[in-house]
């Protein structure tokens, strides 16, 4: 499957939450997508339904693709503790979401946009993979020759949302992944339990 690039609107209306953020198109037409929207009959979904569509909600929300998100489930599997809130944090943990977090960029996918455009330094180097694990301490920072973006400084001027977990210089133009969030510091609406359940059977 192949990175989706449709109607983000679609998405959200699909899942009955705007999951790229705000979305005044979302607001107008809150029933599900089709010709038909809330006319046609439902029936009810299985609980295998409810299992997959909580997995693509977070894959659609986090920009993954299905054998990234496979790998990384494996990964929060295999780290002990609680599995579900686990893999959140190592979602939230990636280069492309904590430029997201930070302001620099206005969705998660215009962050992995600045990020595979080389825009981006961890600890004082280039990195350009958006998947680029970060771990407590790392210094995420824009390039020097990027600082004067309009899409960043645009960004930047428009940031309001502040998470515990992260700080900011805005001086130096660049934040700090101060510690892993806790599954109540990660704003997000997924049912992280219903994943766990999926690729448990």
């Amino acid at each position: 499957m192949a990175r989706y690039r449709g109607p983000k609107t679609k998405i959200a209306r699909r899942f009955g939450d705007p999951i790229f953020g705000p979305d005044k198109y979302f607001e107008r037409r809150k029933y599900p997508p089709g010709q038909h929207g809330l006319m046609r009959k439902r029936r009810k979904k299985s609980q295998y339904a409810i299992q997959l569509d909580a997995k693509m909600k977070a894959k659609y929300i986090y920009g993954v693709l299905e054998r990234q998100f496979k790998n990384t489930f494996k990964k929060a599997a295999q780290a002990g503790g609680n599995t579900g809130e686990v893999l959140l944090q190592l979602l939230e943990s990636r280069l492309d979401n904590v430029v997201y977090r930070l302001g620099i960029a206005p969705t998660r996918r215009a962050a992995r946009q600045l990020v595979s455009h080389k825009h981006i330094t961890v600890n004082g180097k280039v990195v350009n993979i958006p998947s680029f694990t970060l771990r407590p301490g790392d210094v995420v920072g824009v390039r020097t020759k990027s600082k004067s973006l309009e899409v960043i400084q645009e960004s930047l001027r428009n940031r309001s949302d502040q998470y515990d977990w992260l700080t900011w210089n805005d001086e130096k133009m660049e934040g700090t992944f101060v510690s892993l969030p806790t599954r109540e510091q990660i704003p997000e609406n997924i049912e992280e339990h219903l994943i766990v359940e999926l690729y448990s059977k």
